[in-house]
C-alpha cells in the first residue's frame, strides 16, 4: 500500500512539471469532414508532440492523436498519447484555445 502512495505522489510531481511551451495549429481553409484543423504541440521545450487533429465530434471539439497505418485491427491503434487525464486535458485545452484564435482571427 506504501508503494502506490509513492507512486501517485511521483506521477503527480511529474505532471506538474509538464507543460506546452508551443502549440501551432493550422486549421483547413476548405470544409474536409470532421477534421478541422492539425496540430502540433511542443512540451517543456523538449518533446514535440506532431500529427495531432482538431475534430468536430458528436460533442464537440476534441483533440484525436495519430493512429498506426500500419495496424491491422478493427479499432484504432494510437501511435502516442497521454496516460494521465490531467495532461490529456492540458493539451486538449491548449491545442483548442488556438484553435479558436486561428479560426477568429
Amino acid at each position: 500500500m506504501k508503494k502506490e502512495s509513492k507512486v501517485q505522489k511521483k506521477s503527480n510531481a511529474f505532471f506538474d512539471a509538464l507543460t506546452c511551451t508551443a502549440v501551432q495549429v493550422y486549421p483547413f481553409k476548405e470544409n474536409t469532414g470532421k477534421t478541422k484543423a492539425f496540430a502540433r504541440v511542443t512540451i517543456n521545450e523538449q518533446l514535440q508532440l506532431t500529427g495531432l487533429r482538431v475534430v468536430d465530434g458528436v460533442n464537440g471539439f476534441f483533440v484525436s492523436y495519430p493512429i498506426d497505418p500500419n495496424y491491422k485491427g478493427e479499432d484504432y491503434h494510437s501511435i502516442y498519447y497521454p496516460l494521465q487525464r490531467e495532461l490529456r486535458d492540458h493539451v486538449e485545452q491548449c491545442v483548442l484555445e488556438k484553435y479558436q484564435e486561428a479560426v477568429a482571427g
